[in-house]
């Protein structure tokens, strides 16, 4: 579907690197124009140039989005650049600490919360009244198969994405007659800068994320993104509220 998303604008959080910059390419090669928000200022510009040395159209806004003055400043800065917001794509997150339930550290269970389910409800506060200015829109959140299932260690990181789908879902039932729709993806293990830091710090060994999953491999961040341009295009407007899992099989256990 070449140039499927032509004249609209995405917003993609966490677009500096792994699943939200797959996505952003993604997106701008069916000719949407990209706003690219990041923690990492760094990493949003390297996607952007990307974009536009291909000859699409983006800029890159650097922002917490736990914090509502950036969430505000990043619709601003899409509002002033291309005048309207159709896609959002509300990715970004952290994997927080590894720690069981009775010793996880208070301030690190807060920020894990803020960045991977606060900052989700932040988002769609801010761009969905942008949307219904154009119309309608579409939505994609990031959930996680820790949105369904659990492990041991990750408490502060399981509740968050577990409260994503729920969010998703709230919202899908109260704009679905406004013409949003609004979805989220449950990626399962995937070669990933937050995987690599899982693997660093010991939480699991490569050789057991591989066992875990059925099909035999860690997913790619442009699988995951094939999956999230689906739920935003035309060929989903009968899904919202979905919970779309990409993960090798493994919840499939």
């Amino acid at each position: 579907m070449p140039g499927a998303f032509e004249n609209r604008v995405a917003l993609v959080t966490g677009g500096g690197s792994g699943i939200g910059r797959a996505a952003a390419l993604r997106l701008a090669k069916e000719a949407a124009k990209i706003v690219v928000a990041d923690y990492v200022p760094e990493g949003a510009e390297r996607t952007v140039k990307l974009i536009n040395d291909a000859g699409g159209k983006a800029i890159a806004v650097s922002a917490d989005v736990s914090v509502a003055a950036d969430v505000q400043l990043i619709i601003r800065k899409t509002i002033e650049a291309f005048g309207r917001l159709d896609y959002a794509f509300n990715n970004a997150g952290i994997e927080g600490t590894i720690a069981d339930t009775v010793s996880y550290p208070e301030d690190a269970f807060d920020r894990t919360i803020a960045v991977n389910l606060k900052a989700v409800w932040l988002c769609m506060k801010y761009e969905i009244p942008e949307m219904l200015k154009v119309g309608g829109g579409a939505i994609v959140n990031t959930a996680s198969t820790l949105g369904l299932v659990a492990i041991e260690g990750a408490a502060a990181y399981t509740a968050a994405k577990h409260g994503v789908i729920g969010l998703t879902r709230t919202a899908a039932l109260e704009f679905a007659q406004k013409n949003i729709r609004v979805n989220c993806v449950c990626p399962g293990f995937t070669r990933t800068a937050m995987v690599e830091r899982a693997l660093d710090k010991g939480f699991i060994a490569e050789a057991q994320m591989i066992a875990i999953e059925p099909i035999g491999r860690l997913g790619r961040p442009e699988e995951i993104a094939e999956g999230v341009m689906w739920l935003l295009s035309d060929s989903a407007s009968f899904v919202t509220g979905h919970a779309l899992t990409i993960d090798g099989g493994w919840t499939a256990r």
